[in-house]
């Protein structure tokens, strides 16, 4: 994955009853997952801002896009720029430490409906 990030540009459009988003016939050449009778999952992740995300229904229901999206990018920053990755200080240890000694966890511990992680 050490591959830049393109921009591809498109237009919002009508296609039917529904509205489209039609864009660049390059991304759809370098991107062949985005094909046609392709399923994809549309995440807004802020105003403006929203994530494409080729999806199968099992994996849309756990899967978390904007997560997979980070941790991709990290993933690619440190193959491009290995160089920036540093151990934790043992000062930042211990204060991490500190912060969480007196935190109990539950690994079974089953979270409400409207809790997001």
């Amino acid at each position: 994955m050490g591959k830049e990030a393109v921009r591809y540009s498109g237009t919002v459009t009508t296609s039917g009853n529904s509205e489209a988003i039609r864009l660049e016939k390059s991304l759809f050449r370098a991107h062949p997952e985005f094909g046609r009778n392709s399923r994809v999952t549309a995440t807004v992740i802020a105003p403006g801002q929203m994530l494409v995300s080729v999806t199968d229904e099992a994996d849309a229901k756990t899967d978390d896009p904007v997560v997979e999206a980070f941790l991709a990018f990290l993933a690619a920053d440190v193959a491009r720029h290995p160089e920036r990755v540093e151990a934790m200080s043992q000062s930042a240890v211990e204060r991490l430490i500190t912060l969480t000694n007196d935190i109990e966890v539950d690994d079974d511990e089953v979270f409400p409906d409207d809790v997001t992680l």
